[in-house]
């Protein structure tokens, strides 16, 4: 029994507080490129595709790893929320159960209940589930994902691949590194007889996380993060990104991930997020979204703090909106601005908020950076106009497209207004696009427009789509309109200078210090790597705690230190105290 006890001790201690290694080589998952050569990722991908067209799935909440559906036949009877497709919004792709009262009592219970084995668990255990995730999301589910994230945010397939197969996994597979590098920093041994330790403990309550529709990665960073270091999560998905955050789940199920982990918890955004921050174990917010919603949830959090509600100050991340900028010099290569300019304003819709909407041009270089951007976009071969890029040819779309539809009703109203609105005022002026059609899909031209005021509010703005507003500036003028990009938007998330002349590179770097978080020379402004370009943005972008890096798992961890004496003492006196 004595030699059973010997052998199972230390093996149990290295489970828990590490000797493992993880894996050396993690690095960014490569892109499929899905070229004309690709004839076999074609085929996977359009049979995923047929599948999820073929019929409506019912999701369910997923609480404690148990599943609960709107019909009444499967358990209590609940409301359910239609998703369409939004470039063929008579299409339902799926019927999205909606949480009652009690499903967020029962989720927040869930959360309480599982944080006790969780936490406990080896970091290795839980880096486990979330490495075997990431092989899980880039082999067997790759089509799968793929198809659902163009069908339910209506993606093109390269836009797809770039966000749930490769910064999806990369987000997993790099968290894993970070967390194993923060786990090993630990403090001096400052005096003989004395051991310092760090513990990196989990939150003492559990994290909220509302996810936004137009990254599958970022849902899954919002949760992932967080449990990784041992917290519990509810997830509240966008309605616009069910499909694919349902299968997500799934996916880290299958993966091991236990019971009650992660409760999986669509509903209405109001009335989910009321229960949830009033209850006394919440201690973290980590979200992305609309401004106007973060800001409110950070006065309620305020409030609820100042009034007891809480054992603990909430720790609230957040990434919201953005005003993103490009600048252009005289000395900038024209060709290459303009095609990135193309890429930052239209890549899926201009739906991301690092998406480039606000544009400023030199008068000596904007007739040739105008012609050439109007030139490309009305090119035969462009690819810019708007139609379905999950649907195929023969059901009226194209695969191949650069452009796809806008993710809802709501967005298409705000969208078309903003471009009627363009019409009728003096100072813009429609360059290129201003056309949108919702009769089978919701779909925004690309467009561009001109104005002659700086601070028109389309410069300061976020529409969050394909809209992109410019201004010429004289070319004496450019350290005025690094000044003018700074003031006039409240936002701070992405810029881009493009020249070639050095110092004019450092003088808007230096001009725009606080103007983004994200700054990019001769490069787009969207795009961001895991690991590479860490992301995030202050000012009203944002708590700026890059996503992509470690610096955001700290937000959900809470330090103790440890010492330790082995010495002991025999004399109350410090040797001052002596004659």
């Amino acid at each position: 029994m004595l030699r059973t006890t010997l052998t199972t001790k230390p093996y149990l201690l290295i489970r828990k507080f590490g000797n493992y290694s993880i894996p050396k080589q993690i690095t960014n998952e490569p892109i499929k490129n899905f070229g004309a050569a690709d004839v076999k990722d074609w085929d996977l991908l359009r049979s995923s595709i047929m599948k999820f067209k073929s019929s409506s799935i019912d999701i369910p909440l997923v609480i404690n790893g148990e599943r609960r559906y709107y019909d009444e036949s499967k358990g209590k009877k609940r409301s359910y929320y239609k998703q369409p497709n939004p470039a063929d919004h008579g299409t339902i792709l799926a019927n999205v159960t909606q949480a009652t009262e009690t499903d967020v009592l029962d989720a927040i219970a869930a959360t309480k209940n599982a944080k006790v084995e969780w936490e406990n668990f080896s970091f290795f255990d839980r880096a486990s589930v979330f490495l075997k995730a990431a092989d899980l999301i880039t082999t067997k589910y790759r089509y799968d994902m793929l198809a659902a994230t163009m069908l339910g945010q209506g993606k093109n397939v390269y836009q797809a691949e770039i966000d749930c197969i490769t910064e999806l996994s990369d987000f997993f597979r790099f968290n894993v590194k970070y967390a194993n590098d923060l786990y090993s920093q630990q403090p001096l041994e400052s005096t003989a007889g004395v051991w310092n330790k760090v513990e990196y403990r989990p939150l003492e309550g559990f994290v909220y996380a509302v996810s936004p529709f137009n990254f599958t990665a970022i849902a899954a960073n919002l949760v992932g993060a967080p449990a990784l270091m041992g917290n519990t999560v509810i997830w509240k998905p966008s309605q616009s990104a069910t499909l694919s955050n349902y299968l997500l789940m799934t996916v880290l199920e299958e993966a091991g991930l236990p019971k009650g982990v992660i409760n999986f918890l669509p509903g209405d955004p109001v009335k989910v997020t009321e229960l949830i921050v009033n209850d006394r174990a919440f201690n973290s917010l980590h979200f992305t979204g609309s401004t106007d919603v973060f800001k409110s949830l950070y006065g309620k959090i305020q409030s609820n703090l100042v009034n007891g509600v809480y054992k603990d100050y909430p720790r609230i991340v957040g990434e919201t909106g953005g005003k993103n900028f490009h600048l252009i010099h005289k000395s900038a290569n024209i060709p290459h601005s303009v095609l990135s300019t193309i890429r930052g304003a239209y890549e899926f819709q201009g739906q991301k908020c690092s998406a480039t909407s606000r544009l400023y041009i030199p008068e000596s270089k904007s007739k040739e950076f105008i012609k050439d951007f109007v030139g490309t976009m009305t090119s035969e071969h462009s690819k810019m106009t708007p139609t379905n890029t999950s649907a195929g040819p023969l059901s009226g779309g194209d695969l191949h497209s650069f452009i796809g539809p806008v993710i809802n009703q709501q967005s298409f109203n705000k969208l078309a207004a903003v471009l009627e609105d363009a019409k009728t005022d003096p100072e813009l002026e429609i360059i290129y696009g201003g056309k949108y059609d919702n009769s089978k899909g919701w779909f925004i031209q690309p467009t561009l427009i001109k104005t002659t005021n700086p601070n028109h509010e389309y410069m300061s703005k976020e529409f969050f789509g394909p809209i992109l507003t410019y201004f010429e500036y004289p070319d004496a003028e450019f350290n005025k309109i690094c000044e003018i990009i700074d003031q006039t938007s409240q936002y701070g998330l992405t810029g881009a200078v493009f020249a070639r002349d050095r110092e004019t590179i450092k003088t808007a770097t230096d001009a725009l210090r606080y103007g983004a978080g994200n700054f990019y020379v001769n490069d787009k402004c969207t795009g961001a790597v895991v690991a590479q370009q860490w992301f995030g943005g202050a000012r009203m972008s944002g708590t700026n705690d890059k996503s992509g890096s470690g610096n955001i798992l700290n937000r959900f961890t809470s330090i103790r230190n440890i010492k330790e004496n082995f010495l002991e003492l025999t004399n109350h006196k410090y040797p001052s105290n002596y004659d």
